[in-house]
């Protein structure tokens, strides 16, 4: 493989690892919520809500700037593509700092989750994250 086809292929698996650990804290806090705990003291998922969390915190940095290196070692110079990894940037800022208000707390409530499940900053960057996915499968073929 030549060092482009690498690099590409290893920002690809950082983009699916990226995605899927917001996708998994998401999906894990949907079960969270459900439960009714006041706190995550005490209990097997409230010590996995914070690895979720923390997880999800990581992809979350700086991933506005790496889908824009992505995108540009894609060969994509289309002038659509600019301002839409500016939304994700700013939906990725948005929903990390409300995930890291979370993480900052002694306890971690079913409603404090419920709530951050359901903040239009972690389900637009959702949504970002899956059209985004979908405009670039034809590039990711190649």
């Amino acid at each position: 493989m030549s060092d482009v086809s690498d690099a590409l292929g290893a920002a690809r698996t950082e983009l699916n690892s990226r995605c899927d650990a917001i996708e998994a804290c998401y999906e894990f806090m949907l079960a969270y919520a459900a439960q009714g705990l006041a706190s995550d003291q005490g209990s097997s998922s409230g010590s996995q809500i914070r690895e979720f969390l923390r997880k999800c915190d990581q992809a979350l940095t700086e991933l506005g700037a790496f889908l824009t290196r992505f995108v540009h070692e894609l060969g994509v110079e289309d002038a659509a593509y600019a301002p839409f990894m500016g939304v994700i940037d700013r939906d990725a800022r948005d929903a990390q700092a409300a995930v890291r208000l979370v993480l900052a707390q002694p306890g971690i409530s079913s409603q404090m989750v419920d709530n951050l499940n359901a903040s239009i900053h972690l389900r637009a960057l959702l949504t970002d994250l899956f059209l985004i996915d979908e405009v670039l499968k034809a590039y990711r073929r190649n």
